[in-house]
């Protein structure tokens, strides 16, 4: 199963991909983590010792030079569109545990962003790499929208689900992020809403998001911000929590089972 996970910056993307992540491996499958967003913390959230010491890919000058065949930092002038990726999940990526393996894709905050620039193209190979070749469970945390994905993917990601809370900007974030998924073909979009205090905050995301595909609901925690606070996997949570994402990825599972997945 390849899976995006989207929205607003702070909505609590990041956790639910650590979650998702976390669960499949426990359930004995391959996975391999994507930190697509420039802002990288799945690391942390996974619990990862020396997350912080781990180098973006886009960072890497001198391996997007060697394969795009660039000059290091220059922009403009020719460079290989179709770089050689396949062999980088196993060099670049960081293991944790037996199977689990993280890799942090990085951003690119100069000047000129989303232009055509070798480290965007590299990105974007592997990214399609990793979504049409690779056999393993994929869980890509992404920025506040779909960067790194394009019409030649999109059709490979089963799930794009964007995580929302109770707030007029988490909410039209999100109406962006499911325009821009379906302009490029992706059709298997659903919600989860995060930060959910009571019954009420359920009620206003239904009405809002009526229509949509909702996964489910993840009650606002504590136990989860002191996690993410001490840059640790958040083992501990409420009781609440827990069959609130239990339940988010039995959605999921039918689902895609009823789609044919």
């Amino acid at each position: 199963m390849k899976i995006a996970v989207s929205g607003k910056g702070g909505v609590g993307k990041t956790t639910l991909s650590a979650f998702l992540v976390r669960w499949f491996a426990e359930q004995g499958r391959s996975v391999l983590a994507i930190d697509a967003d420039p802002d990288a913390n799945l690391a942390h959230a996974l619990g990862i010792q020396n997350a912080s010491e781990i180098t973006p890919v886009s960072q890497m000058r001198e391996l997007v030079a060697e394969r795009t065949e660039s000059v290091p930092g220059a922009y403009g002038g020719f460079f290989k569109l179709n770089p050689k990726v396949d062999d980088l999940p196993e060099k670049l990526s960081v293991r944790q545990g037996e199977n689990i393996r993280l890799m942090v894709m990085g951003g690119i905050k100069k000047g000129g962003t989303g232009c055509v620039c070798p480290e965007s193209i590299l990105l974007k190979n592997l990214v399609q790499h990793l979504i049409l070749r690779r056999d393993e469970v994929v869980i890509m945390d992404m920025e506040a929208g779909i960067e790194h994905l394009g019409r030649g993917t999109s059709k490979a990601v089963d799930w794009l689900i964007t995580v929302v809370e109770p707030g007029q900007r988490s909410i039209e974030t999100a109406s962006r992020i499911r325009e821009l998924g379906r302009d490029i073909g992706l059709t298997k979009i659903g919600l989860v809403g995060n930060k959910v205090r009571n019954e009420s905050d359920r009620a206003f995301l239904r009405k809002v998001l009526g229509g949509e595909l909702i996964l489910g609901f993840i009650p606002y925690d504590d136990l989860i911000i002191e996690a993410d606070l001490g840059g640790r996997f958040a083992e501990k949570v409420s009781s609440q929590t827990q069959a609130g994402l239990e339940r988010i990825v039995k959605n999921l599972i039918e689902a895609a089972e009823a789609a044919g997945l």
